[in-house]
């Protein structure tokens, strides 16, 4: 039994943020009923790098696990009224439609709280539920773009260099799960549900509350510098630097000791506060320079030694068979009834009585459809006649 377990989540979201959020749920042991449309959620038919599957498309099996899918038609009455009976029951209800969607399809918070006031109603947005932006794609490059992080690591004359994952989606996802937890908690104290709003801009904008911070009340300029530094407002020498056979991570040493471990003269007399802003490319180049000369293996064995902050980059190769993520079971594995064993990061919060599990992978497209409707009272009957008239499909493996 999970953390979760009586929960029941209505999942109405599509892409990535909602759908991750919700699977955190889910991995807690909340019910998560993935409601999507008759032909299936749009990730379900478009793959991320290009991997496929059997039915089940990688992006969506690995965003999806642990829900039940119920397919239904909401532009239909009939499958309108399926959500809005399940309502009733439901726990939270999670969406990411664009703004004024959901009250066009009439399943917006002020609607649902009076069916159930108990209901925790998650809205997630691009940049809100109003405002100047409510029209813009809230899509997760251009938003790294909007936050100003893009501009605190690299060169002054290069162009800026995006995140190499959905970092503003992943950040709106546990903003998202981390509010639905706080609002579940309320209505534990109180009875009472609530809406949550949760936006991609200020997700990415509020994380960087060292660096605003450094702007906003230090006055410090966004300054970048002409050697691939990787954090404006942290002291040289700090980035990815090349070895002889790959590239290490040096994180701001004593420039004196540093010095000694690379042989290095002339950052034995440096002051740290002082040089490592003043002289940052001079410092970051020599670096560079005396790095190329030795194996990451070694240069990491030295560092080490001297009580250097320092360590390997890695690609994904390296991370699923490191010692560490091994040891922490970083990874979970599974059988999917269609997919085969699946291998995929799992829930990274540990709880001593109460952990996260896998009771499902994610589902075909209405797999859970008849299931769901008998759960809320449908008889074979009725749920027979809504499938006659596409208001819902059953999905079968």
């Amino acid at each position: 039994m999970g953390i979760l377990s009586g929960i029941r989540v209505l999942d109405c979201s599509i892409a990535m943020a909602g759908p991750f959020a919700a699977q955190r749920l889910g991995d807690l042991g909340a019910d998560v009923i993935k409601v999507e449309p008759v032909t299936g959620e749009w990730q379900r038919h478009v793959s991320a790098g290009g991997a496929g599957g059997n039915k089940i498309n990688v992006s969506f099996l690995s965003l999806n696990r642990n829900k039940r899918s119920l397919a239904v038609d909401l532009k239909s009455p009939d499958g309108k009224q399926v959500l809005l009976d399940l309502v009733k029951t439901a726990d939270v209800f999670l969406q990411n439609y664009r703004p004024g969607v959901a009250k066009r399809l009439g399943v917006d918070y002020e609607t649902l709280s009076k069916i159930n006031p108990r209901l925790v109603y998650v809205s997630m947005s691009g940049y809100g539920e109003d405002g100047p932006y409510i029209d813009r794609p809230g899509q997760d490059l251009v938003l790294q773009g909007m936050s100003g992080a893009m501009l605190s690591a690299g060169r002054a004359d290069e162009a800026p260099t995006a995140a190499g994952q959905y970092l503003v989606d992943a950040i709106t996802a546990y903003n998202a799960f981390e509010g639905a937890l706080a609002a579940l908690f309320h209505r534990e104290r109180t009875g009472e549900g609530q809406l949550v709003q949760v936006n991609m801009l200020d997700a990415i904008t509020t994380i960087q509350m060292q660096e605003l911070s450094v702007f906003t009340i230090g006055n410090k300029p966004q300054t970048r510098s002409a050697e691939p530094h990787a954090h404006v407002y942290i002291r040289a020498p700090y980035g990815a630097f090349a070895t002889s056979d790959g590239f290490i991570i040096v994180a701001f040493p004593k420039l004196k000791t540093l010095g000694e471990v690379i042989g290095e003269e002339s950052f034995l007399t440096m002051e740290d506060e002082v040089d490592s802003w003043a002289r940052r490319d001079e410092i970051f180049a020599k670096t560079r320079e005396r790095l190329k000369t030795r194996t990451s293996a070694e240069w990491l064995e030295r560092m080490r030694a001297a009580d250097i902050w320092c360590g390997p980059v890695y690609g994904y190769a390296d991370v699923v068979e490191d010692a560490q993520i091994r040891h922490n079971g970083t990874f979970v594995e599974y059988d999917h009834p269609t997919e085969g064993r699946v291998k995929t990061p799992g829930f990274p919060i540990k709880f001593s009585k109460t952990p996260s599990t896998i009771d499902r992978g994610a589902p075909i497209v209405g797999q859970h459809t008849r299931e769901i409707l008998k759960d809320a009272g449908y008889d074979d009957g009725r749920i027979a006649a809504l499938e006659r008239a596409g208001a819902v499909t059953a999905g079968e493996l």
